[in-house]
């Protein structure tokens, strides 16, 4: 896919605020585009400090959320009457607010990283359930014929047929998870009481009205989950190139 049309809608999106704020616009709450930039630059070494522990949450707690929510998903494909108890407790795991879950978890586990990989393991792992789930019960019924015909057991069936033929379907809830995980890791710093991490340092620069700060906070977290996302998305072309084929070609 070419770069090009992106970049320029882009350019033209930051040309757009930047007139915007010219003209008057963001109440002082909304900085213009080279400000935020000139943040960056003169806060890079606040920023940087603040940025590892918050990627080094997101990157376990994606990871966490990987494990368990493959783990869950295979489990309950496995064995129906699994998905009938699981399931709907799965579903309720999302109804719970994070915001008032990662308090209590401060008391359980105490000040540190664990709480915040909790949080960001359960805003994660539900798409990875769901959509592995989803790809898993897709699976062409011909086949999974086909490998019986040939007494194939059902946990061969499993490994050599559905879980390579879901194989997409668990990508895209791996990248979906990436998408939100900032959101928990955020939402984790800014209510377990840490003192460190891009979360912590959004609230204390926006109590000081720092607001170019913020937007700078935003613009990194943003730009480390794309990375996250693009890192993702070649991985997947790299380990199922099948899956990007063009409809009726054949690999080599």
């Amino acid at each position: 896919m070419r770069p090009w049309p992106t970049l320029l809608a882009l350019l033209v999106l930051l040309g757009a605020w930047e007139l915007y704020v010219d003209l008057g616009g963001g109440r002082g709450v909304l900085p213009p585009p080279h400000a935020v930039a000139s943040s960056i630059w003169t806060d890079r070494s606040l920023l940087w400090s603040n940025f590892r522990p918050t990627a080094e949450a997101m990157l376990l707690g994606i990871l966490v959320a990987a494990v368990v929510g493959l783990a869950l998903a295979i489990s309950m494909h496995l064995l129906p009457w699994l998905r009938r108890a699981l399931y709907p407790l799965v579903l309720a795991s999302q109804t719970v607010p994070i915001v008032l879950l990662a308090p209590p978890l401060v008391l359980w586990f105490g000040f540190g990283l664990k709480p915040e990989l909790v949080v960001i393991a359960v805003i994660s792992f539900f798409s990875i359930v769901v959509t592995t789930l989803n790809a898993l019960a897709a699976v062409d019924p011909d086949l999974i014929k086909l490998s019986r015909s040939f007494d194939g057991s059902r946990l061969r069936i499993f490994r050599h047929v559905e879980l390579p033929a879901a194989m997409p379907g668990v990508f895209t809830g791996a990248k979906i998870a990436v998408a939100v995980s900032g959101i928990g890791a955020v939402l984790a710093e800014q209510s377990s009481g840490t003192t460190k991490g891009l979360g912590y340092l959004f609230e204390i620069s926006y109590s000081q009205l720092l607001i170019p700060r913020t937007w700078a906070i935003i613009t990194v977290l943003s730009l480390f989950t794309i990375a996250l996302f693009i890192a993702l998305s070649a991985a997947e072309r790299l380990t199922l190139p099948w899956a990007y084929q063009p409809r009726g070609e054949i690999p080599a």
